[in-house]
């Protein structure tokens, strides 16, 4: 049987990563979130980090996984989170206090919409905005989830996902790029 999505990801990595190959195993392969949570974080991260072979891969897997509407709420939690890491990141950065009162003038409806579990949603955009690095959002995000009741060890998971899936990216494609 071919090595399909995960094994596949791993199995692409160089020698020396192998703390990253090690680590994807463990956390995504026995993750302790719900497999709708782990792998809807996984797909979204994977498109955050912007990695072909990263992506192409957790995709394959999550699609096997997942029901198409779940696949297609990661995939807007991952191009939603574009859009707001950047402008909130850059607002807070700027630090003039008088940015904050601006509107943002930016749809975000697939937010209040998305199409899946509002937490789960929720959890994809906190991972991919620690991707991304926005601390504006990561905040938002992990209070909205902390007010839902969602533990601090579901968020931490998603985190960890969030941090080897960008180091499988990382990883790739620099290799990518040096040969």
């Amino acid at each position: 049987m071919p090595e399909l999505g995960l094994d596949t990801l791993k199995a692409a990595l160089p020698e020396y990563a192998k703390d990253t190959k090690l680590n994807l195993g463990s956390v995504l392969g026995n993750g302790q979130l719900p497999e709708q949570q782990l792998w809807g974080t996984a797909l979204a991260c994977a498109i955050a980090a912007g990695n072909a072979t990263v992506t192409a891969e957790l995709a394959a897997e999550a699609t096997d996984r997942l029901k198409p509407e779940v696949v297609r709420a990661a995939k807007a939690a991952a191009s939603i989170m574009a859009m707001n890491n950047v402008y909130y990141r850059a607002k807070h950065l700027i630090g003039d206090p008088e940015y904050q009162s601006l509107p943002a003038g930016l749809r975000m409806t697939v937010i209040g919409r998305p199409g899946v579990d509002k937490v789960d949603f929720e959890l994809w955009c906190l991972a991919v905005s620690a991707v991304n690095g926005c601390g504006t959002c990561l905040e938002s995000h992990e209070k909205t989830l902390r007010e839902a009741g969602v533990p601090r060890g579901t968020v931490h998971d998603a985190l960890r996902i969030a941090a080897v899936v960008t180091a499988a990216a990382t990883t790739l494609s620099a290799e990518q790029a040096l040969g």
